[in-house]
């Protein structure tokens, strides 16, 4: 690339940078996980930028690109891991969640349990952008999109509504 177009990709990369910080942290919990997951998602756009043409909003293509190298990653990285405990796992619980912070991290787990395409389809949602566009992102129709957003805010609605589960500590 010559450094006009380097300029110009870095000045677009930087002013929409939270996009892919937003698809990481829907994707992955582990910190250094997401790292390495922003760092290859600067790697695909970097890559692809040259066949960018303009026909859609620079964030657009960025979400698209974004999301793609998210599922690919989960994908390659989730075959032949194990579940080690980690040391979060013997620590001290946090206190119990203020009354609206209890809602956002039950709607949080909702959101982690959809399958990866639907995850994406409500970071979309949730970041504003017409169902034309979540649809070019994603690849689907619009009214596909439309379709799913209703079934998805269906599973939310009803996994919001499940009594919580009950503590599995011992007595003693």
């Amino acid at each position: 690339m010559s450094a006009a177009i380097d300029d110009t990709f870095l000045q677009r990369i930087n002013q929409h940078l939270g996009i892919a910080h937003k698809v990481c942290g829907l994707y992955l919990a582990d910190k250094d996980e997401r790292q390495d997951l922003v760092q290859e998602m600067l790697y695909q756009l970097w890559r692809s930028y040259p066949c960018f043409d303009g026909r859609s909003k620079f964030s657009t293509w960025m979400y698209r690109v974004c999301l793609n190298t998210a599922l690919t990653y989960r994908r390659k990285n989730s075959k032949d891991k194990t579940q080690s405990l980690s040391p979060s796992h013997h620590q001290i619980p946090d206190p119990p969640p203020e009354d609206g912070e209890e809602s956002m991290l039950l709607l949080r787990e909702a959101i982690a349990a959809l399958p990866p395409l639907n995850k994406a389809i409500v970071l979309l949602y949730l970041e504003d952008l017409r169902y034309e566009e979540i649809a070019q992102i994603t690849g689907l129709s619009k009214s596909n999109v439309s379709v799913r957003l209703v079934r998805i805010k269906k599973q939310l609605e009803s996994f919001m509504k499940k009594p919580p589960k009950p503590c599995s500590h011992v007595s003693s």
